[in-house]
């Protein structure tokens, strides 16, 4: 027999309803409990009849009846659920009014023997729950377990109008779902203040902050020097014209492509800082600028030198350290730039009135030539300037390519038959040795200048002691600080090699180089002794190398002192091991590097007994009872009492190999490949490097007698200077080579 529930209001105040609920005691007169949104809540009463279809409201009082459910046994379960029904009935009964309300649709009568399906009814029944309202209390419709409109089960949050949880206390409805309504429907709650609206004081302390820190970002970028010499606070406090064009630029635009265009300029300045602070690095280390179309390769050698100098993990750190800041520049400045602009344009009036003026001001400063305290000028156009020597560092090395190739196919012994070459050395052990960063500032610097001295004057009594007789010069490097194979290539090939650009179109012509010379006579076995080199070296074949020797061919098992990869004490033994003490049927030229004085200077090698030599292993207590090259490298005066000692370690480590081995027939010539960086050498040093040729056969010498050079290891002050380009027509001439232009 079906359940029916009658719904009606009632003014009245009801009795207290069994239910859970506690209906508020107080609950505001104009609050009205919503019905569920969800058409779900509906459908459990599709099959309601209308009050008009039964309109004796008396049928209710049959519904305790029909809690029995027919042949339902005399269980304890069945009572309870029959109680509560009759319970809930009388409730509804008392709650009568004239007016008509829906009737829930009847549970069907479960089998007399499903306790389970009568406890699911009692659970019906159990769910008629009453709200107060301003007109008396509404019951609540029974909602049965049924889903969504979209499907999904019913929530917390979508519980039947007026329901609350008990722990809440009276009239919380919906505050389960942070509502007045309690019908589970989200509705828009009241936003929290920002941060801004909390603390205004902080926010606006914070804004004047962002905005001072995005024009002085930009004021850098604008004045930043190509050189760290010129950073002083007065190159900052001018006037920039970039600024103030800029600023009538952006006013005169609408919004979006004010802020693109403003983007644009703060990642071209960011761009422009990256290039000015390597500038520095490269006028700092390589005495030159740095050329934004070809030096960009160098870079990978700038790392692996930090990785030689101050190890691996710090190298990568440093590295990392370099991508992070070059790419916060650019987007720190992209930030400051926008930042700026959007500041202009909520101010357009004041702005334009302030760039009116600061663009008068300028103009004036100009016209006047007014300058700052330290004597800068104050109308700037830095920036200006700066791009425009990049662009025409880039042109000229444009230019200049199609120039050097020309220069490079004009060689006036390019022509010249094998047997007219170099006939005054046949016979001869020809060897050319770089010494590493040997430059003018080792014999001449008053900090350096006494041990070198000394150690040069020491040596010249040993070559004399054993036969040998020496003359020295001067020679002006194509580089500096750094970029050996500019100077070496300079030296071998007759032509000026100062930029990357030029070495690579050099390695890819035919120009004839001191070794090709000696190895085209065919009366030469060439050779090569480069510790320097870790990796392939395909430039030996332009040389005319027919055998190179690197570091890992010349057996050395001991520590790398910082960069060089061997002390030069073995490097001349592994030479002597492998190439000059070996019977040979073609007497040798070879070209030797010795790198034990490249920079930092820091651990450095000491020589040892000749007898102990072995594989190297025994320079590693050497090696740990060295200086840190952190140490050395960015202390000025360290580095120059350490970059001294190491060019009297390298000069001693060759004469002595001379003095022990050399012979009639040995022939060498050493020099240094380019002076040491600035903080040694001094911001206005020349590029000045020795230059000495040394002979046991007089005749050797006297070939060179009209060169004016100096007797000895130590060329005098005013000894001649020659561009390191005119040494090979020089040296050829000297020893018979023919020119055939």
């Amino acid at each position: 027999m079906p359940l029916f529930t009658r719904t009606t209001p009632s003014t009245n105040e009801p009795p207290e309803a069994p239910s859970a609920e506690t209906p508020s005691p107080n609950p505001p007169e104009t609050h009205e409990t919503a019905k569920p949104a969800s058409t779900a809540s509906t459908a459990s009463t599709a099959s309601t009849a209308s009050t008009n279809d039964a309109p004796d409201t008396a049928d209710t009082a049959d519904a305790p009846n029909t809690a029995d459910t027919a042949d339902a046994p005399n269980t304890a379960e069945t009572d309870s659920a029959n109680t509560a029904a009759r319970e809930s009935t009388k409730a509804t009964d008392a709650a009568r009014t004239p007016e008509t309300t829906e009737a829930t649709e009847a549970t069907e009568a479960t089998e007399a023997t499903e306790a389970t399906e009568a406890t699911e009814a009692t659970e019906a029944v159990n769910a008629v729950e009453a709200v107060k309202t301003p007109g008396g209390v509404k019951p609540i419709e029974v909602v049965e377990a049924v889903e969504t409109t979209d499907g999904t089960e019913p929530t917390a949050g979508t519980d039947s109008p007026g329901t609350t949880d008990p722990a809440e206390g009276p009239g919380d409805t919906g505050a389960a779902t942070g509502t007045g309504t309690g019908t589970g429907t989200a509705t828009e709650a009241t936003p929290k203040p920002s941060w801004r609206t909390r603390y205004p004081v902080a926010a606006r302390n914070l804004g004047w902050a962002g905005t001072a820190l995005s024009a002085l970002l930009v004021l850098v970028a604008l004045q930043l020097p190509a050189t760290a010499d010129q950073i002083k606070l007065s190159e900052f406090l001018r006037l920039p014209a970039e600024a103030i064009v800029a600023a009538v630029v952006l006013l005169a635009m609408p919004r979006r492509p004010r802020v693109i265009t403003a983007a644009c300029i703060g990642v071209f300045l960011g761009a422009l800082t990256v290039v000015n602070l390597l500038d520095m690095g490269y006028v700092e280390f390589l005495g030159r600028h740095f050329n934004v179309l070809v030096d960009w390769e160098l870079l990978s050698d700038a790392q692996s030198y930090l990785t030689d100098s101050i190890g691996a993990v710090a190298s990568i750190a440093t590295t990392l350290a370099v991508i992070v800041l070059a790419l916060l520049l650019l987007v720190g400045m992209g930030f400051a730039t926008v930042r700026l602009s959007n500041l202009l344009a909520r101010h357009n009036a004041g702005a334009t009135r302030a760039t009116l003026i600061a663009g008068t001001v300028w103009i004036t400063c100009m016209s006047l030539g007014l300058t700052n305290f330290g004597g800068a000028p104050l109308a700037s156009n830095h920036a200006t300037a700066i791009v425009e020597s990049h662009v025409q560092r880039v042109g000229n090395t444009i230019r200049d390519e199609a120039v050097f190739r020309k220069l490079a196919k004009n060689d006036p012994f390019a022509k010249t038959p094998p047997s007219q070459l170099v006939p005054d050395l046949r016979g001869k052990d020809v060897i050319f040795t770089f010494i590493e960063s040997y430059g003018r500032s080792a014999i001449e610097d008053p900090i350096m200048s006494p041990g070198v001295d000394e150690t040069l004057a020491a040596k010249t009594q040993a070559l004399t002691d054993a036969g040998f007789a020496a003359k020295s010069g001067w020679l002006t490097s194509a580089t500096y600080g750094g970029s050996s194979w500019l100077g070496h290539s300079t030296f071998l090939s007759g032509l000026w090699i100062s930029t990357q650009q030029r070495y690579r179109t050099l390695v890819n012509s035919d120009r004839l180089t001191l070794p090709e010379v000696f190895r085209r006579t065919g009366d030469f076995r060439t050779v090569g002794v480069m510790p320097g080199v870790q990796k392939s070296w395909p430039e030996a074949k332009f040389y005319g190398l027919e055998k190179n020797y690197a570091a890992k061919d010349l057996g050395y098992k001991g520590p790398k002192f910082s960069w060089s990869t061997m002390p030069d004490q073995y490097t001349m033994e592994a030479y002597q091991r492998l190439e000059h003490g070996r019977k040979q049927a073609k007497p040798l030229m070879s070209e030797i590097i010795l790198t034990s004085s490249h920079q930092p200077w820091a651990p450095l090698p000491k020589t040892v007994p000749q007898d102990q030599l072995g594989d190297g292993s025994v320079f590693d207590a050497i090696q740990k009872a060295g200086k840190d090259p952190k140490d050395v490298l960015y202390n000025a005066p360290e580095a120059k009492a350490e970059y001294g000692k190491s060019i009297q370690y390298s000069v001693t480590s060759l004469i002595d190999w001379l003095t022990r081995y050399g012979t009639d027939k040995t022939v060498l010539v050493f020099l240094g490949d380019h002076q040491p960086i600035a903080r040694v050498s001094g911001s206005n040093a020349s590029r000045d490097v020795p230059v000495s040729v040394v002979a046991k056969d007089p005749k050797i010498l006297d070939k060179i007698a009209d060169w004016n050079w100096t007797d000895g290891l130590r060329p005098a002050h005013d000894a001649p200077v020659w561009k390191m380009d005119a040494f090979r027509d020089k040296f050829l001439t000297a020893y018979g080579s023919t020119p055939h232009p």
